[in-house]
């Protein structure tokens, strides 16, 4: 019998939850013998591991755990502001969004979930989690992402409807439908929101530019269950247990 205790788990859980691969790809990985736990080359997926002493290696690259706090899984909330990259590095000395988080999580081993553009703003989760990591930015487990959009041109009907029924961009991506729905315009231009239900490159920028709009801003502000409400720019704040348990659900966890 296992010891409930115990702090080993399965070397394909580990890499699961590293976000290194899923857990179908970490036996896919281990069977290739691309991976090395202490030195040796792992032979099958049930080996298990000790994250905060063992060292496992990926194609000669160190994958480390993100639990920091005794296994302790967090899940944020941060309402990016704009002009701050989604990565935890720039080498062009930008600001990320790690760099402005509370003090209080600045030692927790986070990975970001999906990214927002230099210029985008809002809803951004960053976890602890790799497996949830994993599943929100699979295909297959893709959530419905809002996004409130101010642009300057335009806006007829016909424009619209051509978003709903699945456009064609330029480079020949033929995309999914987009519901989008006028809120409202003022003198700064015309507020739409849009609901995507498929991860393109820069979507919403590249259809705006197609239809000849110019895109002022862009807020993320719901993705699946989770939602921005009025948080501000740069503010962040951990997820509520009952909101990991809807985002878990949403995601087949």
């Amino acid at each position: 019998m296992t010891d409930e205790k115990s702090p080993l788990i399965r070397i394909n859980k580990y890499l699961s939850e590293c976000g290194a691969a899923s857990r179908r790809g970490a036996d896919e990985l281990i069977l290739a013998g691309r991976v090395q736990l202490n030195g040796v080359v792992v032979a099958e997926p049930g080996v298990r591991v000790d994250p905060e002493t063992d060292r496992v290696l990926v194609d000669g690259q160190l994958v480390n755990h993100p639990f920091s706090c005794g296994g302790r899984d967090l899940t944020l909330l941060l309402h990016k502001p704009v002009q701050v990259v989604t990565t935890r590095s720039d080498p062009q000395g930008r600001q990320t969004v790690f760099d402005i988080l509370p003090q209080e999580y600045k030692n927790e081993r986070l990975l970001h979930v999906g990214r927002l553009d230099y210029f985008s703003e809002g809803l951004l989760l960053l976890t602890t989690d790799g497996e949830l990591m994993n599943r929100l930015i699979h295909p297959r487990w893709h959530l419905p992402k809002v996004y409130h959009v101010l642009v300057r041109g335009a806006v007829s009907d016909i424009k619209l409807g051509i978003m709903r029924d699945g456009m064609t961009l330029k480079e020949g991506e033929l995309l999914a439908p987009v519901k989008v729905d006028v809120l409202r315009s003022d003198a700064g231009g015309v507020w739409l929101e849009m609901k995507l239900l498929q991860g393109v490159n820069r979507q919403i920028r590249r259809m705006c530019r197609d239809l000849g709009w110019t895109v002022l801003k862009l807020i993320r502000v719901r993705q699946g269950p989770i939602s921005l409400g009025s948080m501000n720019p740069g503010q962040c704040r951990p997820l509520t247990p009952a909101e990991v348990r809807g985002l878990r659900r949403a995601v087949g966890l």
